[in-house]
């Protein structure tokens, strides 16, 4: 039911003085870069900025050393003539080797929200040979500039890099914590401003082959602390028909992936959402799954969202990555203000993917407590309770719960709780991951262009 327990609380990695090792090229400080022409998504006093780079105007919009843009009904980025080689050993293999490489930078995005925290996802496709790097460089309110920072260096296969998340990234103000920056102190004002992304695509020596990007943002925040959250107000009620899969049937398998069971609550969560919209990977995708293991497509989703430095598959970006591997699939990370936000998502036909930790007796039903926990809300009760897909069940039959809808809310939204030693533990604030299809209906367009998603 877990990513690993100590997400947020025991990555103690050093702090480094000069974070984003082993990047490619250099780049001017944030300040003196082009400023994005889009408007922030946020309203005034809200909590969450969303920025996502993937309209044709967007990719133009940023600054290309070696890459072209894609035109067409899904607009992205990839390596046109490389703008050097460089080698790159990977940690986890010991491997070294020489990539081609080229690089696109986004505009500078000033949020309206200056942040204390910021998580970044793309949607891009890797053929064998080929890998990306996503880093994100910022500025703070008093104008100093942030190092760059490595969010994550991904490949859709792991036969050519692992991928990874980097540890021990940091600056006197903040730290990159597995898949999330965050500003160490919050209570001392520090806030980051703006911010770009810069994305690193790799290929092999000589060859034409080339990653694709057609989606990179970010999600900055600054989610007062609090243990409690306003109620809402419960919506017309529906549920969506979404496949069921348990966590826990797998427990045992594959210690090379976090040996199943409660560490496979993230990539169990983002199959079913990924079968919802049609979507499965092939039989020649699993043909490596040990024949006779149930849902092999949930051992799959395992092995692709693995973070091979956080030795779990629970980084939140890399979920989203993989979604994004089928077929005109878009997928983001980002955090939601309320049940009421949900319940319009669901509404439109797009459920939606929670991070929550609890204890045993504060959700009710549930029978279990976690430091960390992905579930998947399908819908919603006639008294506005929250139908869920809890991968932490025995089988498949009994994923489907039932949640009180004030219980859920608070775990889900809360950026502070007490554990079972009555110790004070971080929440995730309305962390989810949401997944839709590139072709939308007018509903769909408009619940999610003001959630700020597209």
């Amino acid at each position: 039911m877990t990513s690993p327990t100590s997400r947020r609380t025991v990555l103690t990695a050093a702090l480094a003085a000069a974070a984003g090792a082993g990047t490619v090229a250099s780049a001017a400080s944030a300040s003196a870069a082009p400023t994005s022409p889009a408007g922030s998504s946020a309203a005034p006093g809200a909590l969450v900025d969303n920025r996502f780079w993937h309209t044709y105007t967007d990719w133009r919009c940023g600054t290309g050393d070696g890459t072209r843009v894609l035109p067409g009904p899904r607009p992205g980025v990839v390596i046109a003539v490389p703008a050097g080689r460089t080698d790159y050993t990977d940690p986890h293999t010991g491997r070294t080797a020489a990539w081609d490489y080229a690089t696109w930078t986004s505009s500078v995005h000033r949020s309206a929200v200056p942040a204390t925290e910021v998580i970044a996802s793309w949607n891009a496709r890797t053929p064998t040979g080929t890998w990306i790097q996503v880093e994100l460089s910022g500025v703070y309110g008093d104008g100093t500039a942030t190092p760059w920072f490595v969010m994550g260096r991904w490949a859709a296969g792991d036969g050519d890099i692992r991928r990874t998340s980097v540890d021990g990234q940091g600056d006197p103000h903040s730290s990159v914590w597995t898949d999330t920056f965050s500003v160490d102190d919050p209570a001392s004002g520090v806030r980051l401003v703006s911010y770009r992304l810069r994305l690193t695509l790799y290929r092999t020596p000589g060859s034409r082959l080339t990653p694709t990007v057609w989606r990179v943002g970010a999600m900055a925040s600054d989610v007062p602390d609090r243990f409690t959250v306003p109620a809402s107000t419960p919506a017309p009620a529906r549920e969506l028909p979404v496949p069921r899969y348990s966590q826990n049937v797998h427990i045992g398998q594959y210690p090379e992936y976090d040996n199943g069971g409660e560490a496979w609550c993230s990539p169990t969560s983002s199959q079913m959402i990924i079968e919802h919209w049609g979507r499965r990977p092939t039989a020649e995708d699993l043909a490596w799954v040990k024949p006779g293991l149930p849902d092999p497509q949930v051992c799959h989703a395992a092995r692709q969202t693995y973070d091979y430095q956080y030795e779990g598959c629970g980084n939140w970006p890399f979920n989203a990555a993989y979604a994004a591997t089928y077929r005109d699939l878009n997928a983001v990370v980002t955090r939601l203000g309320s049940l009421t936000d949900v319940e319009r998502l669901i509404r439109a036909g797009i459920p939606v993917i929670t991070s929550q930790s609890f204890l045993k007796e504060e959700l009710t039903g549930a029978g279990y407590g976690t430091a960390g926990h992905l579930m998947t809300v399908i819908g919603f009760t006639p008294d506005g309770d929250v139908v869920a897909n809890d991968p932490a069940s025995p089988d498949n039959d009994a994923v489907r719960r039932f949640y009180r809808r004030r219980e859920f809310e608070n775990i889900w939204l809360r950026t502070k709780r007490y554990d079972a030693a009555g110790k004070v533990r971080s929440g995730t604030g309305g962390v989810c991951y949401v997944y839709w299809p590139t072709r939308t209906t007018p509903g769909q367009q408009r619940v999610l262009r003001s959630l700020g998603l597209l």
